[in-house]
C-alpha cells in the first residue's frame, strides 16, 4: 500500500512531528514502504528522499498567529481543481491519506467523505493526532470552561466524524477521541445534532473502540546514550557559556511556547537560587514564541540562564543530555515527549510532571515525577544531587525504558497498523465508504457508550 500524509505541522528545520516523519521515510526507505508526506512551504518543490518516500513542499503563507516561524496550508489550496495538492494526489494514488490537523487540513477528510474527490477515489482517511484541541484552546486561546465545551463538540460532532481510524501518540491523547464522542461523557448534548452530522459526513459505522489506537511514533535516536558522556564536554560547554566549572547544569530542551508550562522553569530556579549549596545554572536549547518572555523573567537571576537556541548538530545535544546533571520537562499535558526518551536513553536524570502522554513509559522507577510547581521541581533535583543510590537506580531503569521503545520497534509496529486498518477497511467496506446518507442510523448508539 501507498500512503499519504499531511500535516501544518512541519518545519524543514525542527520540531518533533518533523522528525517522526523523517525518521518514517527512513524507514520506508529501508523497509520498501511507498509513503509521500505533504508540508506546507516557501515554494512549490520536491524533495526527494529516498527510493520509496519523498516530501511534497507546497507553497503556503506564514502562520499570522501564535509561532509565525511555521507556514500553514489553507483549504483553498485543495478544495477547487487545478490545486497543486489535488495534482499530487491524483499523480501518486495513496490507498491511505493520513492527517495531522484537526483545523484546516481536516476539510480534506470531509470532501473526500461526501465524493468531492471524485478521480481519486475512496482512500482510507486516518487521523494522526500529536496534539488535544482542549489543551490548545486552554493555552492559546481560554481558560474558560466554554473553551473546553467548544473542543468536544468540534471534536466529537466533526473531527471525529471524518475519519476511518484514528492513531494517537499516547493514551492520554487518545483520550480526547472518546470524552468528545461517547454519549456518557457528553451527557447534555444534543443526540439528534450529533447524529445530523454524522450522518451528513457518512460516519464509519463501526464502535470507536474498533478504531483507536496509540503509538508513541518515535523513539530515541540510537546516536543519544550513556557513551555520549564526556568530562571533556561537560568542560568544554561550562567555558562556552561562561558558567564555572563547579556549577550544576539543568538542562531543558523543547519550544518555549505557551503550551509547554515553562513558567515552571522560572519558577524552580528562583527556589534554587536561595540553595548556597551547590551553583545552579538552567541550560536551555530552543526557541519559540515565549523566547522574550522567558528570558526577561530572569534578567533578576544574573547569569543563571544561558540560551542555546534551536540546535541543529545532534551530537552535540546528545553530549548536552549525557552530560548535564538534571534534565527537566514541565510540561504536564505533553502528548508524548520523546526529548524525554532522548534524555533517558543519554542516562540523564529526568524532572517531570506525574500526568500526560510521558506516564505511557515513565513512572517513579525510572525518573522523579512531581506535581509540575516551581517547589517541587527544585525539591527533586536536590534529590538527584544528593541521593547517588537513588539516581543510579533510576536512571540505570531509564536507560533500559528507552532500549525498550526503540525507534526501529515503534516504527515497524507503525506500519503494521497501518496494514491492520487497511485490511479491515477492505473486508469491511461497506461500513466505511457508502453513498447514501445514513438516515436512520443511531451514530450515538453504535459508536459506543
Amino acid at each position: 500500500m501507498k500512503t499519504a500524509h499531511i500535516t501544518n505541522y512541519y518545519h524543514k528545520t525542527s520540531g518533533g512531528i518533523r522528525t517522526f516523519y523523517l525518521q518514517m521515510m527512513e524507514y520506508a526507505g529501508r523497509h520498501q514502504r511507498n509513503m509521500f508526506l505533504i508540508v506546507p512551504g516557501e515554494k512549490d518543490e520536491v524533495e526527494i528522499v529516498n527510493d520509496y518516500a519523498k516530501i511534497y513542499y507546497v507553497s503556503a503563507m506564514k502562520s499570522p498567529l501564535f509561532d509565525t516561524r511555521y507556514r500553514i496550508i489553507m483549504p483553498w489550496q485543495f478544495m477547487s481543481h487545478g490545486t497543486r495538492i489535488r495534482e499530487i494526489l491524483l499523480e501518486e494514488k495513496p490507498d491511505m491519506i493520513e492527517i495531522c490537523d484537526k483545523y484546516l487540513i481536516s476539510f480534506m477528510a470531509a470532501m473526500i467523505r461526501k465524493h468531492a474527490f471524485s478521480k481519486l477515489g475512496r482512500p482510507m482517511l486516518v487521523h494522526f493526532s500529536c496534539e488535544r484541541m482542549d489543551v490548545n484552546i486552554d493555552a492559546f486561546l481560554t481558560h474558560s470552561k466554554i473553551g473546553n465545551w467548544f473542543a468536544r463538540r468540534m471534536m466529537g460532532n466533526y473531527n471525529v466524524s471524518l475519519y476511518d481510524f484514528f492513531i494517537a501518540v499516547s493514551p492520554y491523547i487518545a483520550e480526547e477521541y472518546f470524552a468528545a464522542t461517547l454519549e456518557k461523557n457528553n451527557p447534555k448534548r444534543s443526540k439528534a445534532f450529533f447524529n445530523w452530522c454524522w450522518r451528513f459526513f457518512r460516519g464509519t459505522k463501526l464502535p470507536l473502540e474498533d478504531r483507536v489506537f496509540w503509538n508513541l511514533r518515535t523513539g530515541p535516536d540510537p546516536l543519544f546514550s550513556t557513551d555520549n558522556y564526556s568530562e571533556e564536554f561537560k568542560k568544554s560547554i561550562r567555558e562556552e557559556v561562561g558558567i564555572p566549572q563547579d556549577s550544576k547544569i539543568i538542562f531543558y530542551a523543547g519550544r518555549l511556547s505557551p503550551e509547554k508550562n515553562i513558567e515552571v522553569l522560572v519558577e524552580m530556579m528562583k527556589v534554587l537560587r536561595q540553595d548556597k549549596t551547590n551553583d545552579y545554572r538552567m541550560l536551555v536549547a530552543g526557541d519559540g514564541p515565549k523566547k522574550d518572555w522567558f528570558v526577561e523573567q530572569f534578567r533578576q537571576m544574573p547569569d543563571v540562564l544561558k540560551m542555546l537556541g534551536h540546535i541543529t548538530d545532534k551530537q552535540k545535544l546528545a553530549n548536552l543530555y549525557a552530560s548535564c546533571e538534571v534534565f527537566v520537562h514541565p510540561n504536564p499535558r505533553e502528548p508524548s515527549g520523546n526529548g524525554v526518551l532522548e534524555a533517558m536513553a543519554s542516562g540523564a536524570p529526568v524532572v517531570a510532571p506525574n500526568s500526560g502522554g510521558i506516564l505511557t513509559y515513565a513512572n517513579t522507577d525510572n525518573a522523579w515525577l512531581v506535581e509540575p510547581t516551581g517547589e517541587n521541581f527544585a525539591n527533586a533535583v536536590r534529590d538527584i544531587l544528593t541521593n547517588e543510590e537513588k539516581r543510579k537506580e533510576k536512571t540505570a531503569n531509564a536507560v533500559q525504558t528507552a532500549k525498550e521503545n526503540n525507534r526501529e520497534k515503534i516504527l515497524g509496529e507503525v506500519f503494521e497498523l497501518y496494514e491492520k486498518m487497511f485490511e479491515r477497511f477492505q473486508s469491511e467496506n461497506d461500513k466505511f465508504n457508502y453513498r447514501e446518507k445514513a438516515k436512520d442510523f443511531d451514530f450515538a448508539e453504535n459508536i459506543g457508550k
